[in-house]
């Protein structure tokens, strides 16, 4: 089982690599998961058509107990993946992190990776917050591997380092590692240069250019991703390309 967590910077992208990720994983004919761990619980939104699963958390505020089954807290979207999303508390109301800890017993209780059997299974994590249960699905080993997601700007690359030495911290405990860099290009001056000078400071390889495109645009206002939507657009093709390296190394790894 291939198992990866995606993190990076707030608004970087994340969640657009994570769904087309899950949906390209789906097309080479793979069993996956894509479960959401942040509060906004929209990770999953283009896998479903532009509608979402009742978040994990909402679900426990409204019937005021655990769910019985999988399905009650789950939908099947595009190519099979099956979504979810682990929601938060009420805003301004108790702590995120925790609610993803919860869910992540819950789903044990479930038995859901037993029932379910995927071949991979993702986790776009809120922004980057490498902390508390937003370390979870690394610290408790949910995830074997970690992609950070990047462009050249500024912030974006200051937040991969952040992350990069966060997940550093956790090795000596066999703990997910750092797998490599995506490369999601907002066409700043020397994009390309500066990631490169970042991924080679930390020692990291850039596995993935998703180049900046008006087709992701076009297919996430339809609630799609674009490996669905424009399949033979650059784009997909750039997901395509990842979904198959990362097959790839992991069958290396075993």
């Amino acid at each position: 089982m291939l198992k990866i967590a995606i993190y990076g910077k707030g608004g970087i992208g994340k969640s657009t690599v994570t769904s087309n990720l899950a949906a390209a994983f789906a097309r080479k004919g793979k069993r996956v998961i894509q479960i959401g761990c942040d509060p906004k619980a929209d990770s999953t939104i283009n896998l479903l058509g532009g509608e979402l699963p009742m978040p994990v958390m909402t679900y426990m505020r409204e019937y005021d107990e655990d769910p019985e089954s999988i399905e009650d807290i789950s939908r099947i979207g595009y190519g099979g993946v099956l979504c979810i999303e682990t929601g938060g508390p009420t805003p301004g109301l108790g702590c995120a992190g925790r609610g993803i800890i919860a869910t992540f017993a819950l789903l044990e209780d479930l038995e859901l990776f037993e029932t379910f059997q995927p071949d991979v299974v993702l986790y776009d994590v809120l922004g980057d917050v490498v902390c508390g249960g937003f370390a979870a699905p690394i610290r408790e080993g949910y995830a074997e591997k970690v992609l950070i997601v990047t462009s050249g700007e500024k912030m974006a690359l200051y937040a991969a380092n952040n992350i990069y030495q966060a997940v550093r911290n956790f090795e000596d405990r066999s703990y997910a590692r750092v797998q490599g860099i995506v490369l999601n290009h907002r066409n700043v001056e020397g994009e390309n240069q500066k990631v490169a000078d970042f991924a080679a400071s930390v020692g990291l390889p850039v596995i993935g250019e998703i180049v900046r495109s008006d087709d992701i645009t076009w297919c996430e206002d339809r609630g799609q991703t674009v490996v669905e939507g424009r399949p033979d657009s650059e784009a997909a093709k750039a997901f395509m390309r990842l979904a198959e390296e990362l097959l790839v190394t992991g069958d290396e790894d075993e």
